[in-house]
């Protein structure tokens, strides 16, 4: 008889397979205030100077590294709180099937829908989230994750090799407000990035955010405890990122850079020399090739990702695969409901070596989101409050302003993203270059954007509240008839 998929699987691996810890935080731009773990990871491994995310927003961010796909490939998965089609092939599946005990605690893939589209849970694996603990401020979760951790350990076969995805759900807003300075912090220690104004009420919304990276950071020692003192530590490849950028005016849901070049360090002691820095570009759609290639199982043809266990292994810092990851992409469609008739706002998005290209598919939209519903693509708190009501401020229109369709950055000097270069005649061949480069493989890539099927995009539903002050299609759950014809 032929072998069953499941045992072809199982037929592939080698017979010591390293367990996986993929940590991933929700809204965080980089390590903010004490972030031990993620140093310990960082010396223990490799730190990565220039990873991007697939988009700025959490769930065409985890849909596409789930899938090792980019989010213009994955229909509805690539929009923000729409479905989740069974039809796509999700890595923690393929290691479950090649005898992986799977499982994760927090925020998983989504905002979605998944249990519509035949999920029998969420796609990044079945929940462990039983243990509780006593939030220490009103903004964390009570998700204990690291009992949570240690309970789904406890449940694990003997001798069988283990994937836990933490998905820990902070710095998400919102914030319990002054909570940071209640714990100790100084505004004078607030590290103010450049696309922010530069005040007491910013600076404590900052140590706000800070307190809670170190909450994730806090659950992410104990787990690297918890598996050092079970001798397990050696043999596990341990990932530390986040989804998107910080929930901050002109970092999260942004083509920015701060929306998209997020912290990454990963360890893995069997197979990695430390107390490196790697340079080379990365995206997020490697994720999944590098997971699947370290457990044996074979990685998806369609894939577009390229395994990072190389960079791993080479022992080397600086750039280490320069031709190879020459460039990385990125895009977004709809974050919240934030324009009438639950518009997105179509953008992509390249960076080649030092510089980022954006391209504003409709630049007659507003980025942020309509200025009636309080641009609502903009999480609120207290830096958004503050610019809202200072608008004559210099850096109000880089984040809330309508922008051109093109917009060319040098992120080396200007990581902000403050200085557009695309109509300086000094950078209009690179610019040039930058944008048929991203036009042809958007369309390689089969972006409906590219291929006239764009409106696509706006027909998908929105499980998630609806903003009735916005007008126009606002029904929750429900494809928009208007865009429906052409569907592909």
């Amino acid at each position: 008889m032929p072998l069953s998929r499941r045992e072809l699987l199982l037929s592939l691996v080698p017979a010591k397979r390293p367990n996986i810890l993929f940590c991933i935080a929700d809204d965080q731009s980089h390590p903010a205030g004490a972030s031990p773990a993620f140093t310990r990871v960082a010396a223990n491994g490799v730190l990565f100077r220039n990873a991007y995310s697939l988009s700025p927003g959490c769930a065409p961010s985890r849909a596409g590294l789930l899938t090792g796909r980019f989010p213009w490939q994955l229909g509805e998965a690539g929009t923000h709180a729409a479905g989740f089609s069974r039809s796509l092939v999700v890595y923690p599946d393929l290691l479950a099937q090649a005898g992986y005990h799977i499982g994760i605690t927090g925020k998983g893939a989504g905002p979605c829908n998944f249990a519509k589209d035949g999920w029998p849970h969420n796609p990044a694996g079945p929940a462990f989230n039983q243990a509780k603990l006593t939030p220490p401020t009103k903004g964390i979760q009570g998700n204990d994750y690291a009992a949570n951790f240690a309970q789904f350990l406890d449940a694990r076969p003997a001798n069988q090799p283990f994937y836990f995805w933490y998905g820990c759900q902070e710095p998400h807003r919102a914030y319990e407000p002054g909570a940071g300075v209640r714990a100790g912090k100084k505004l004078a220690d607030a590290v103010v990035p450049p696309h922010l104004p530069d005040n007491e009420i910013v600076r404590a919304d900052l140590l706000d955010y800070q307190l809670e990276v170190e909450h994730f950071d806090t659950h992410l020692g104990r787990m690297l405890d918890l598996l050092a003192k079970k001798g397990e530590l050696e043999n596990t490849l341990v990932v530390v990122t986040a989804d998107n950028g910080m929930p901050f005016p002109g970092a999260k849901a942004t083509m920015f850079d701060p929306g998209i070049h997020l912290p990454l360090a990963i360890q893995f002691p069997a197979q990695a020399k430390g107390g490196r820095v790697v340079d080379d570009l990365v995206s997020f759609a490697d994720f999944a090739p590098t997971i699947l290639e370290a457990a044996g199982v074979p990685v998806p043809a369609n894939m577009v990702g390229h395994s990072l266990l190389p960079l791993l292994r080479s022992g080397r810092s600086g750039l280490v695969e320069p031709k190879l990851r020459r460039r990385i992409f990125s895009g977004r469609e709809r974050h919240s409901h934030a324009r009438r008739d639950n518009l997105g706002y179509p953008a992509r998005a390249i960076r080649e070596g030092n510089f980022l290209y954006v391209w504003n598919m409709k630049p007659d939209r507003w980025p942020a989101g309509d200025p009636v519903a309080n641009f609502a693509d903009i999480d609120d708190g207290a830096t958004k409050s503050w610019m809202m009501a200072h608008r004559d401020h210099p850096l109000f229109e880089r984040s809330f302003g309508r922008q051109p369709e093109e917009m060319l950055f040098d992120v080396a000097t200007d990581p902000g993203c403050l200085r557009n270069l695309a109509a300086n005649p000094a950078h209009a061949k690179r610019r040039k270059a930058l944008r048929a480069t991203l036009e042809k493989e958007l369309t390689r890539h089969g972006d409906p954007r590219l291929l006239g099927q764009g409106d696509i995009w706006e027909s998908y539903p929105r499980y998630s509240p609806m903003r009735k002050i916005l007008g126009g299609f606002v029904e929750e759950g429900q494809y928009n008839p208007a865009f429906q014809a052409k569907k592909p």
